[in-house]
């Protein structure tokens, strides 16, 4: 790639965004990063690129940033499992895919990694009953996807697809499973529980289960999705699966506390979900516990990567390391009780 070759990431102040752009970075290439204004700083603070300042839903500030792009990054995106009004989160993450895949066409950006996300498949059966995870076969319709952030990103992938079948898109899709490690400023929900946890805050679980992933090794995979990927093809990018047990016991042990024991079943826990996000509405604080947390916590979130290792030579580190990171950001940070 030569000198004068600019990477646009989009969403670079959030968690899968910076590493996308560091890991980019320290391979020498050039990097753009765009980030809304109102967007914290914490993850900016050492960009080792250029900065500039948009909204991805804006065709004028889309048109800018591409100016000189030859690869692009689509890594923003309203990540909120719960708003006051949920349908915002669709709107939002269907316009900025819409907004940015145009704006690459008209810039004649050459390739495009899409950050969508393994909230667009279905789940897989419950490994209880000999089920297997998930993987880039069994995608959702918006009607089957739980929530307004599922939903959404279902929406928007949709949209890449047609655009990459109905304009020539060169897009490339990659979903991420659950990503954890350093950086996770906001936090992410499943940061949220490490650090709940981490404290001590969490004396009790729900039966569920998690695919967790280094958020570095996500990083990597959108790298090697834009350098080995097929246009138009989707790759989950996770690590293991784990039970939100076994995830808790983990953290517990990592920072010498006793592991929850106790199992809450789901049902009761609704009128507690309904409560919170009530309390919520007021506050404006987001709710630690949600109907649709609750409702997806039905099933086993567990995926496959083989598509990706055997497709675009992906690989992840064991779990316990990216655990290990995060709670270590995350005390750095001053987050942990």
């Amino acid at each position: 790639m030569a000198d004068a070759d600019i990477i646009l990431v989009t969403g670079v102040s959030g968690f899968v965004g910076s590493a996308v752009a560091l890991k980019l970075a320290a391979s020498g290439a050039r990097v753009r990063g765009l980030v809304r204004a109102s967007s914290a700083r914490t993850n900016l603070h050492d960009f080792p690129g250029e900065l500039v300042e948009g909204d991805a839903r804006d065709p004028v500030a889309m048109a800018r940033a591409m100016a000189g792009v030859r690869q692009l990054y689509h890594v923003a995106a309203d990540y909120r499992i719960w708003a006051r009004d949920p349908e915002e989160i669709v709107r939002n993450n269907r316009a900025s895919a819409a907004t940015v895949m145009e704006a690459a066409l008209a810039a004649g950006v050459e390739r495009i990694v899409y950050t969508s996300s393994v909230a667009t498949l279905l789940p897989g059966d419950h490994k209880s009953s000999g089920g297997r995870p998930s993987d880039e076969t069994r995608p959702a319709t918006p009607e089957q996807a739980v929530g307004a952030y599922k939903r959404s990103k279902v929406v928007a992938e949709r949209l890449v697809e047609a655009m990459v079948a109905e304009q020539g898109l060169p897009a490339v899709i990659v979903n991420p499973s659950t990503p954890i490690g350093a950086r996770d400023a906001r936090p992410t929900p499943t940061g949220r529980i490490i650090v709940e946890a981490a404290s001590g805050r969490m004396p009790a679980f729900v039966e569920s289960g998690l695919n967790l992933v280094h958020v570095d090794d996500v990083a990597d995979g959108h790298i090697a999705a834009m350098a080995k990927g097929r246009i138009g093809e989707r790759y989950v990018l996770g690590g293991q699966d784990v039970a939100l047990r076994e995830m808790l016991a983990t953290v517990a042990g990592i920072v010498g506390r006793k592991p929850p024991t106790v199992r809450i079943p789901r049902a009761p826990l609704f009128p507690l979900a309904w409560v919170n996000e009530q309390v919520a509405r007021v506050t404006g604080k987001d709710p630690f516990l949600t109907l649709d947390s609750l409702r997806m916590a039905a099933h086993d979130m567990y995926y496959s990567s083989a598509k990706a290792e055997v497709e675009l030579g992906y690989r992840a580190r064991p779990y316990r390391e990216a655990l290990a990171e995060a709670i270590a950001w995350f005390a750095q940070a001053g987050m942990l009780a």
